[in-house]
């Protein structure tokens, strides 16, 4: 047992967040709601740096799903302009952090400039190994299971693999990361008691923690309280 609590050997190894009530924080202050998501980034650096630390192996948080495109153009150039801001401000510190950075997602969709700094942040990381960041930029856990199907039929077509021969593997293998294990462990933040179409394939036994805390807010403090609940 360590000074914080924790079982080390009872950790989830992968962990997964939907990084919800930038918006409602925003609000609460009078500010635009593209402050929330500025504020925010603050509580993904402390995250990401608590998950290194207590070696955790996977981390993936929901970035920007599909249906984020809905929202007012403000917001959506707004939130994709400081994805991007942020992207090329601290890949130096994950970097350095041993942090390895993956998207998933339909990348090919994001603007040009995010996808080359994402493109290059990958290259520039592939070969950490202490911590696994998966940003879920543009993503949809229903997109991604016809996305897989989609590469299935294909294979078919091309008498690569019988309709016979697919199964829950077989769909599994061509998910974006197919070498990522499910998440063990599921934080939405924000108090909304729904999933958001995050991971629908990867979350069939995840363990679901919710917390009224709205994501500017979220601490590595709550974050040992979701891992002591696990």
């Amino acid at each position: 047992m360590q000074p914080d609590g924790l079982d080390r050997d009872r950790l989830p190894q992968h962990v997964a967040v939907i990084m919800d009530g930038n918006g409602r924080w925003a609000r609460q202050r009078g500010l635009p709601r593209v402050e929330g998501h500025r504020h925010g980034e603050e509580a993904v650096r402390e995250i990401v740096q608590a998950c290194g630390e207590l070696g955790i192996p996977y981390l993936t948080l929901y970035t920007f799903s599909a249906e984020n495109w809905r929202r007012s153009e403000e917001e959506v150039q707004g939130l994709l302009y400081l994805i991007e801001t942020v992207a090329r401000r601290r890949i130096r510190e994950l970097h350095e952090q041993g942090v390895r950075v993956q998207v998933l997602g339909r990348l090919h969709e994001l603007p040009p400039s995010l996808r080359d700094e994402l493109e290059r942040d990958m290259a520039l990381t592939r070969h950490n190994r202490r911590l696994q960041l998966n940003l879920a930029l543009n993503y949809g856990g229903r997109a991604e299971i016809v996305d897989a199907v989609r590469r299935l039929a294909e294979r078919v077509r091309r008498g690569e693999l019988a309709p016979g021969e697919i199964d829950e593997r077989a769909i599994a293998s061509e998910l974006y990361d197919p070498s990522l294990p499910d998440p063990d462990l599921l934080i939405r933040t924000g108090g909304e008691m729904r999933v958001s179409n995050f991971l629908l394939w990867e979350i069939a036994y995840s363990e679901i923690w919710v917390t009224p805390t709205l994501w500017p807010d979220f601490t590595r403090a709550e974050l040992l309280r979701a891992l002591a609940d696990y």
